[in-house]
């Protein structure tokens, strides 16, 4: 039965299929309880199989979330989430504290109190029939069966260990713990202010303490002789505006030697550079997104109540784009700034600079060439509005990037 879901074509014969699956399954009145426990080890294994496909729990959340026709699908997927992880460790794959937090954050938690009690305890949950019960649960079965493969991401650092695998001593990490609680402290500054100019000069200081700390970890895991290894993640872009965001995305990472891949068809890009890196640049983003969106509101809604267009969508678009632009050359100008003061510094109490910068930037590119082979370029589309690229610029001349 479960076959015939998931392999019916889509539209009218699998909802169909569908219907008569939940049909006999809902009139299984003394299985009931079996027919729980089967179809939560189903979801089980509709969740490990997308495991071994690529994907991570805050994808699967955000696909289904944004492909789904109501949110009953994707509270039923994060409920498979929530069992896959509650089975016993050796029976699953260990994952690590990124994996932990990304199931805390779409709220993975069992809160049935068995598996052969689910169906019941979700049908008085939703307030719905067995048969609906079932139907949502076997369409959120066939969801999860037909997702596609991605690519796998490379395993983290251990916990405890820099980005080569050898052991963090105690100063190292206190010391990366204070950087990064300043820049988050002075991009939290920059989110709050109603001052577009204090903004700006906030997140350029945070941009020069993220240059900083990437210098000052490559320099230790160079004098340290660490066989340094990139890693990566995954950042969700979603709509509207996801091609505008995904540059704005692309410039951070370039200014914080990483590279980004978008794949617009499942709805993130992946960040690929080394662990220092790849957290900077995803505080750096989540602000710089907060504070363009809301210029870009703000903007768009002076734009539209003063009648210079109708065409608000491109005005909109067309800002973030150029926000993205500007903003990607302030954040290499500041990396720059960076690089050089930390190469005067470190001369001849350090291994060279550049060496050591550029052995990083080659690993990053050849690791992004083995996980995504065959990437192409994208052409923007909707950048048609003069007045939203140039106020999109000027706002990006007063985010927030320094401490004043």
């Amino acid at each position: 039965m479960l076959g015939s879901v998931r392999y019916a074509p889509d539209g009218e014969p699998a909802e169909d299929a569908i219907e008569a699956g939940a049909s006999m399954l809902a009139a299984a009145e003394p299985g009931w309880e079996a027919v729980s426990a089967a179809l939560v080890a189903a979801a089980v294994a509709g969740v490990r199989q997308c495991w071994a496909g690529g994907w991570q729990p805050a994808d699967l959340e955000r696909i289904v979330r944004r492909d789904a026709p109501h949110p009953a699908r994707t509270a039923l997927v994060v409920d498979a989430i929530a069992a896959e992880a509650a089975r016993p460790a050796g029976r699953r794959t260990a994952h690590g504290a990124r994996w932990d937090g990304q199931l805390r954050r779409i709220g993975a938690e069992v809160w049935w109190e068995s598996d052969r009690g689910y169906l019941d305890a979700l049908a008085r949950r939703r307030r719905t029939s067995r048969f609906e019960t079932a139907y949502d649960l076997l369409a959120a079965l066939r969801t999860l069966a037909r997702l596609p493969r991605i690519s796998p991401l490379p395993d983290p650092p251990a916990a405890g260990t820099t980005s080569g695998g050898a052991p963090r001593d105690r100063d190292r990490t206190a010391a990366a713990s204070r950087a990064l609680g300043r820049i988050r402290g002075l991009l939290a500054k920059a989110e709050a202010t109603d001052f577009p100019e204090e903004a700006e000069a906030l997140s350029a200081k945070a941009q020069e303490l993220m240059a900083r700390h990437s210098i000052d970890e490559a320099l230790l895991d160079g004098a340290a002789g660490s066989a340094n290894g990139p890693s990566a993640l995954r950042i969700g872009i979603e709509g509207p505006y996801e091609q505008a965001k995904a540059l704005l995305l692309d410039a951070v990472a370039a200014a914080n030697r990483c590279r980004a891949v978008w794949a617009a068809d499942v709805g993130f890009s992946t960040l690929v550079g080394f662990p220092p890196d790849l957290e900077a640049a995803e505080l750096l983003y989540t602000s710089l997104l907060l504070q363009a969106t809301t210029a870009m509101n703000r903007a768009g809604d002076q734009h539209h109540a003063r009648g210079r267009s109708r065409r608000t969508r491109d005005f909109r678009q067309t800002f973030l784009v150029g926000y993205a632009d500007r903003i990607r050359d302030r954040l290499t100008a500041a990396t720059e700034a960076a690089t050089a003061a930390a190469g005067a510094e470190s001369a001849g109490t350090a291994p060279d600079l550049l060496p050591v910068l550029a052995a990083r930037e080659l690993a990053v590119e050849e690791t992004t060439g083995t996980l995504f082979p065959d990437t192409a370029p994208v052409r923007l589309r909707g950048v048609h509005d003069a007045a939203g690229w140039h106020q999109g610029r000027a706002a990006a001349d007063r985010a927030q990037l320094d401490g004043g």
